[in-house]
């Protein structure tokens, strides 16, 4: 018996790139094969709807109310919700789990934080951090920034990214020896390839997931849209590079 883990997702009560409500994913991602999902807003600093003139809870309550919808649908089903928070700084985007609302709520000092202050306060809350989609372009962005001590591991497959963007943070992550993890950076229901984690063992909470990406026992898969799931190793267009960044990489150490 095996388990998919979506990783990475946005709703569109804190996204605004968000298509779907917290809600509407559950009996979606089961009928992909999903057995879980983690939710991953963009926070205050990215991509966000919430509105930035109410005090800090408040906007905590919203940015958390997509999860939670999630989490309500969820119940009595087979099917495990869980949360996390994409957070940005300079358009350099990282995934982390192991945290909650309470935690949000009591650290409105995270958006005065580094790269490096914020990997130290979420180990302290025990916790994780992942870069995500590392090498990804689009018009707007003007350069690719790497932090690798800033993290726990890397997003290598991003269902979002084409494959040399992929590959090159395949690349990066397997020469640095940290783990891989895969997501699909969904915002709305599609019929395109996928990512997921899979695990031999159900995840019954997010610190599971924590527990398991420290361990390296998960597997970063791509989920194929007729149910076929790959790992992404084995996946040549997805591992091995054909072109260089056409971007700028910079290192912000210390930052």
């Amino acid at each position: 018996m095996s388990y998919l883990y979506e990783t990475h997702l946005h709703t569109c009560e804190a996204s605004a790139c968000g298509k779907v409500h917290g809600e509407d994913y559950i009996d979606y991602m089961i009928a992909k094969g999903y057995s879980g999902m983690i939710v991953t807003d963009h926070f205050f600093n990215g991509n966000t709807c919430v509105p930035e003139d109410l005090p800090w809870k408040e906007r905590v309550e919203i940015y958390a109310s997509g999860y939670e919808r999630a989490l309500k649908a969820a119940e009595g089903k087979d099917f495990n919700v869980m949360f996390g928070v994409e957070f940005n700084f300079l358009k350099d985007e990282y995934l982390l789990y192991g945290i909650d609302k309470e935690w949000l709520s009591n650290n409105e000092c995270i958006m005065d934080m580094t790269r490096h202050e914020l990997f130290d306060a979420v180990h302290k809350a025990g916790g994780i951090m992942i870069q995500a989609h590392p090498f990804r372009e689009r018009d707007y962005l003007s350069d690719i920034k790497l932090a690798p001590t800033a993290c726990d591991g890397v997003e290598v497959y991003n269902a979002a990214n084409n494959p040399n963007m992929n590959a090159l943070g395949y690349e990066y992550t397997k020469a640095l020896g940290l783990p891989m993890t895969a997501g699909s950076d969904i915002h709305f229901f599609n019929d395109n390839d996928m990512g997921a984690m899979l695990f031999e063992n159900k995840l019954e909470s997010v610190k599971d997931y924590v527990a398991a990406i420290k361990n390296r026992t998960g597997i970063p898969v791509r989920l194929s849209p007729d149910g076929t799931v790959t790992p992404v190793s084995e996946i040549r267009e997805q591992t091995v590079s054909i072109e260089l960044p056409t971007l700028p990489v910079l290192y912000p150490e210390g930052k």
